[in-house]
């Protein structure tokens, strides 16, 4: 017999709540010129997979999940592109963004 646990996808622990998710037009553009699903993003950035930050900003986001401070993660999406994610300090929205468009 099956055991349906063990057959079932394992779903990362959401460490934060998103609030509404929002994407520049660029980030959009980007994300369809690459093929890249967003929600896979997304979905690491609310587990804890920040990307490619550096320690101490990594720390930060750890720090910033306990005391509610804004989250921010970023994501190669090709070799000179990177995808940032943030979510804000209140927890009421989380925006897709290219780092020349913050």
């Amino acid at each position: 017999m099956c055991n349906p646990e063990s057959t079932r996808e394992r779903r990362p622990i959401a460490l934060f709540p998103l609030g509404q998710i929002v994407a520049t037009p660029g980030a959009l553009e980007a994300l369809d010129r690459y093929a890249i699903n967003a929600m896979d993003l997304i979905r690491r950035h609310q587990s804890g997979d920040w990307g490619n930050v550096p320690p101490g900003d990594a720390e930060e986001n750890l720090r910033s999940v306990e005391n509610g401070w804004r989250i921010l993660s970023s994501y190669a999406i090709s070799d000179d592109q990177n995808l940032w994610i943030i979510t804000e300090a209140d927890r009421s929205v989380t925006t897709l963004l290219l780092p020349e468009e913050y």
